[in-house]
């Protein structure tokens, strides 16, 4: 009795150890397999994003925001099931059907044949469907991309939509594109569900044919019950790691659209820039005879621009809007290269210049400005992380920002919010031009830095843009009348082409597009004046 009693307890133990045994090695496994996949998708996200920010600006003007960040995020993100299951149930269950067939067939070929002569003819239908469900996931990855693309404009636009008062609106247009995302999911669950009904009625097949045949054998005392019903279970054992491996299929259809739009990415040319090292601008600046066109337009931007400029000259770009002027200064920091013709640093073909070299000689402030969701300072110093506490300030009392920066909550440690969502336009401008003045370029761009402030702001950005401009050589686009003035040249640009050159004198006296311009946008401003009641000198605008 006691013997009895020490065998059910040494059972029991057996059992509670093979269990727990199991529980760990499914925990380890799931865990491992999972942190795997993870990390997997942390780095193909990674490397997408680093690839990305080295892409030409063509290719990122050519897809929308929430294209690229549905790319970084939902398509590798799919990747991590494939991945951490997928893969798992092809090795495990591949290997599963093949062992069972393998004992199944010592037992009985001829039953092992007629059950198995099923497989080959489901798993070439669920292969069919497999391909239809790798084009229908292509389908829904685009749909995701829509979706975010949709969240990111409505964020950005957040302020236009509330003033339009399209809530409704975009709401609705959120509502169809998130339909179509729906319908797009419910054909892949379709034609997932299908094939698991196809498994289904393939095992029935099989397995009655088994029974039929099985059957018979037993009747006719050629094989024993026991025999046939343990073969039964063998075969029953194959079909469910077999539906499992078709599952698994599917799956890895599924998870080849993300990775092929993700190799659509990687496979995209990064910005090829030059070798030679370029320390310092020393000279001049001579754009020969550049043509420039757009991908997907028939026309040129630019046609045949021919200018030489010298150190310390400020360069004034005017013309009406289109005529090529912004087309023209992003050409210097290769930003696009040319169509044809060739742009010189010091006698240096700038395609020759690493892309490094070139875009540190420059700076660059624009109307659209850039600013990052971080604190004051971080901004400011992002053109020199490196730069000291008395650098930043030097570089914001120059840029007229330093007194409302200290009357922020927090001073230069105040978060400033997405794009500078918390600060007005000229405070926004006056940190840009801080950022700026910090990287101490010998070369500036001004791309219509104060189109967009109102009077008091406008001048105080002046003032800043004043002391950025100082011992530089400047491209300005659509600055104050002022500020063209004490240009070293005025370039009047129209479609695409150099139409005028000289002194605000020299232009106005030779009656040309430049006077028109003038004499349009002075009336305009004297206008405004008198309704305003305001004396601010007018400006020359694009």
């Amino acid at each position: 009795m006691e013997k009895s009693a020490t065998s059910i307890m040494l059972v029991s133990i057996a059992i509670m150890a093979a269990f727990s045994g199991r529980g760990i090695f499914e925990f380890f496994q799931s865990y491992l397999m999972t942190s795997a996949g993870a990390k997997v998708v942390r780095d193909i996200r990674n490397k997408i994003y680093r690839h990305m920010l080295y892409l030409p600006m063509s290719f990122i003007h050519k897809d929308s925001t929430g294209a690229m960040v549905s790319r970084v995020l939902n398509d590798a993100g799919a990747v991590q099931a494939l991945l951490a299951y997928t893969v798992k149930d092809l090795l495990v269950e591949g290997t599963t059907v093949v062992v069972l067939i393998c004992v199944a067939m010592v037992r009985r070929w001829d039953l092992t044949l007629i059950s198995i002569l099923v497989l080959p003819v489901a798993f070439y239908f669920v292969g069919r469907l497999g391909k239809r469900l790798k084009k229908v996931s292509h389908r829904t990855q685009e749909k995701v991309s829509m979706l975010t693309e949709t969240i990111t404009e409505s964020f950005m636009g957040n302020k236009m939509i509330k003033s339009f008062c399209r809530e409704e609106d975009e709401s609705v247009r959120f509502r169809d594109k998130n339909q179509d995302f729906y319908r797009e999911l419910m054909r892949s669950i379709r034609i997932n569900e299908a094939s698991s009904l196809l498994m289904e009625f393939v095992g029935g097949v099989g397995i009655g044919f088994v029974v039929w045949y099985g059957g018979s054998l037993v009747i006719q005392r050629t094989i024993t019950p026991g025999d046939f019903f343990s073969f039964l279970a063998a075969i029953f054992m194959i079909y469910t790691p077999a539906k499992r491996l078709a599952a698994a299929q599917n799956a890895l259809q599924q998870g080849r659209a993300p990775l092929e739009r993700i190799e659509k990415v990687l496979a995209e040319e990064k910005e090829t820039g030059g070798t030679v090292p370029l320390e310092r601008f020393e000279r001049e600046i001579v754009i020969d005879n550049v043509s420039f066109r757009y991908d997907g337009t028939d026309d040129d931007a630019l046609n045949g621009i021919t200018l030489k400029v010298k150190k310390g000259e400020i360069i004034a770009l005017v013309g009406r809007s289109g005529a090529g002027k912004t087309t023209l200064v992003d050409l210097i920091p290769r930003f696009y290269l040319p169509s044809e013709g060739k742009i010189f640093l010091d006698d240096l073909d700038i395609s020759t210049v690493s892309l490094r070299a070139l875009r540190s000689l420059i700076g660059l402030v624009s109307q659209d400005v850039i600013l990052f969701n971080d604190t004051v300072r971080a901004n400011i110093a992002y053109a020199n992380p490196g730069a000291s506490e008395q650098d930043i300030v030097g570089a914001a009392r120059a840029a007229y920002a330093h007194d409302f920066i200290l009357e922020l909550p927090n001073g230069y440690n105040t978060i400033i919010g997405e794009r500078g969502v918390r600060l007005s336009g000229g405070q926004k401008q006056r940190l840009s031009i801080a950022r700026a003045i910090l990287k101490n370029p010998p070369i500036l761009i001004l791309d219509e830095a104060t189109s967009a402030l109102d009077t008091a702001s406008e001048m105080m950005v002046q003032g800043a843009l004043e002391n950025l401009m100082n011992d530089r050589t400047a491209f300005v686009i659509a600055h104050r009348l002022s500020t063209v003035r004490r240009a070293s040249r005025i370039i009047v640009l129209d479609k695409g082409k150099v139409v005028e050159s000289g002194t605000h004198e020299e232009l106005l006296a030779s009656h040309g597009v430049y006077e028109k311009l003038y004499h349009l946008q002075f009336d305009d401003a004297r206008a405004g004046q008198i309704m305003n009641g305001s004396a601010a000198s007018p400006e020359l605008s694009v």
